[in-house]
């Protein structure tokens, strides 16, 4: 299939921004293309769970085509159609936080720092994506919402909790979306979707968060079909923001063009299991064969040990003292409303002694320290990304793998809370298939280091060629 037989829904964001600017087609047609896909799939799948009436998506189109009309200097994401996970407030639309409490709640006044930034960049936001309560663990299901489905099997579950977003961009509803992270929120639901996801350095993508602008353990960031759309997305809502404090003040036009980076100009640190994370005997025969296949294609290739064991504890401790932060108030209020889950967070970061913050706070400084000196010997570090292929959609988490048994929805999640510690970039690109399943791998970069870190994904995108695979073949 030639890129113009390609049909819109499946062209890259680049592709799609650059074809709008063009006027080789209008962005009516690609948001009545996109609109489609979401009148045809959504309802099974679930991936988003608010939107604006059809003439209003449609208005905002015409009058992006008429800016390019009129000769306007437009951004680089004009007439792109995009929702936004509903954690972030959209101007207009409620923000539900997938939760009773916030069942009924009214549209937002403004728009979330990263939504402010994306329209400037000429996105049009139409909707919100499925979450789970408070992004509560890596599966999107909600006391308010549909289960978000993947795409790729209807039975299981797209992953979570940017879940909404990764079903969408798979399904072809979005040419990409955002998502949030702090125990692995956009990378399960890349991994689980066949999609990319980044999960940036922290500040990399300016947060506007209201409890605690200096935390370095959540972060926003882009997802779409291919590191190459991840990185022209990030060109977009990377950048300076004076209201938070942890932003990098770099131009993010580096990430506007992006190079492949070769096989042979490439040195990986392979880890199996993230330094001793459980993972399935499917999974691990996926990433064996990745491996084959990479060091058949040139790349220099070398096993590595990761000590991180130390990190769970430390993830633990800090993000239930951001779940205390955040929701002791609705806590306080209206316990009955809040998910057991979210609850038993709360309350167990309320216990958070001075000493055990005090500690983790250090075991993260000497994680970071740690792993940034491994990138002396090596470009990038991988690891699997989940530890099973995406489970069914009615689990609310994955109680076992293997001879490891877990009492709580985030012990599983061990592969990804591992990583976060670091506080280095993390691309989840795919890695291949469990029979019809889509399988990741974590690719670890320097910090602050995304362009280089996506231009190594980008090649290995192009090696393995799993990012062309869509749903249904």
């Amino acid at each position: 299939m030639t890129p113009t037989d390609t049909p819109l829904h499946r062209r890259s964001a680049r592709a799609l921004a650059a074809g709008i600017r063009a006027r080789e087609f209008s962005a009516e047609e690609v948001m009545r293309a996109h609109l489609a896909r979401i009148e045809e799939h959504n309802p099974a799948i679930a991936a988003i769970v608010t939107m604006v009436p059809e003439s209003e998506a449609l208005a905002m189109a015409r009058e992006a085509d008429a800016a390019v009309a009129r000769g306007d200097e437009v951004g680089m994401l004009h007439g792109l159609p995009t929702a936004v996970k509903d954690l972030l407030d959209v101007e207009g639309l409620p923000t539900r936080h997938g939760s009773r409490l916030h069942a009924d709640a009214a549209p937002a006044r403004a728009d979330a720092m990263v939504v402010g930034r994306m329209r400037r960049a000429g996105a049009l936001v139409i909707g919100k994506t499925n979450t789970p309560e408070a992004g509560l663990g890596t599966l999107t299901f909600s006391a308010i919402a549909d289960t978000c489905r993947n795409p790729y099997d209807l039975s299981r579950h797209a992953g979570g909790s940017s879940g909404g977003a990764a079903a969408a961009v798979a399904a072809g509803m979005l040419p990409f979306a955002d998502g949030s992270d702090s125990g692995g929120s956009l990378r399960y639901p890349a991994a689980f979707c066949n999609v990319v996801g980044l999960r940036p350095t922290p500040g990399r993508v300016a947060s506007g968060r209201l409890d605690n602008g200096w935390t370095a353990h959540g972060v926003l960031g882009p997802m779409a079909r291919t590191s190459d759309d991840v990185a022209y997305a990030l060109a977009a809502m990377a950048g300076p923001d004076p209201m938070a404090p942890l932003s990098i003040a770099e131009d993010p036009a580096v990430f506007a063009s992006l190079t492949p980076r070769h096989p042979g100009s490439v040195r990986i640190g392979w880890s199996r299991d993230a330094g001793g994370v459980p993972i399935s005997a499917e999974v691990a025969a996926v990433h064996a064969g990745t491996r084959e296949a990479l060091v058949a294609a040139g790349y220099d290739v070398v096993d590595l040990d990761l000590e991180l064991t130390d990190t769970e504890a430390a993830w633990e401790i800090v993000e239930m003292y951001n779940f205390f932060a955040s929701y002791r108030g609705e806590a306080a209020a209206h316990p009955e409303l809040m998910r057991p889950d979210l609850l038993r967070n709360v309350r167990q970061g309320e216990r958070i002694t001075a000493t055990e913050l005090a500690d983790a706070l250090r075991t993260r400084t000497e994680v970071f320290r740690r792993t940034e000196r491994l990138f002396v010997d090596v470009d990038v570090i991988v690891a699997p990304a989940t530890p099973v292929a995406a489970p069914p959609a009615e689990v609310e988490w994955v109680e076992r793998v293997g001879d490891a048994v877990y009492d709580r929805y985030f012990r599983w999640q061990m592969l990804a809370n591992r990583f976060t510690v670091t506080a280095h970039p993390v691309v989840v690109t795919p890695a291949g298939f469990d029979g019809h399943l889509p399988v990741g791998m974590q690719v670890m970069g320097r910090h602050r280091g995304e362009a280089e870190l996506l231009a190594v994904t980008a090649g290995i995108e192009g090696i393995l060629g799993f990012t062309g695979r869509t749903p249904g073949e």
